[in-house]
């Protein structure tokens, strides 16, 4: 198995870099013709949608159904994709962000009861706390 970083996750979906895009989908395509998957490790899903968010101007939408489109695609595959999952369900229909609803959803399933914030919005979420 490979991973990916986020700029190279970048590259292949964007394609603003078309030299860097083809080599990201070479990778892509080698590892499936290995009968092998590309690992999108948490941290990267949670720095695509700040890239996409702050740098290119992308909707809430059209985050979700990038991470979507990823999670549905037999190439890629995820440490936690449970949360994953979990998390993108929550995004598309809450305020916060995807990292957010990430963090909580894999302290979820770590064991943990909640998950302390101070941020307000966040802290009114299921499985997220303010300190008293």
């Amino acid at each position: 198995m490979i991973a990916f970083d986020t700029n190279v996750l970048l590259r292949l979906l964007l394609n603003d870099d078309h030299n860097q895009a083809r080599q990201a989908q070479d990778l892509v395509d080698r590892a499936v013709a290995a009968s092998d998957r590309v690992l999108l490790p948490d941290i990267v899903l949670c720095e695509l949608e700040w890239v996409l968010e702050s740098v290119y101007s992308f909707p809430r939408a059209r985050i979700a159904t990038t991470v979507r489109r990823l999670l549905d695609a037999e190439e890629f595959a995820f440490v936690n994709r449970p949360a994953v999952v979990r998390a993108l369900e929550r995004y598309t229909t809450g305020k916060a962000d995807f990292s957010d609803y990430l963090l909580g959803e894999s302290a979820m399933l770590a064991g943990a009861s909640t998950t302390y914030t101070f941020d307000r919005v966040l802290s009114r979420s299921a499985g997220f706390s303010r300190p008293q």
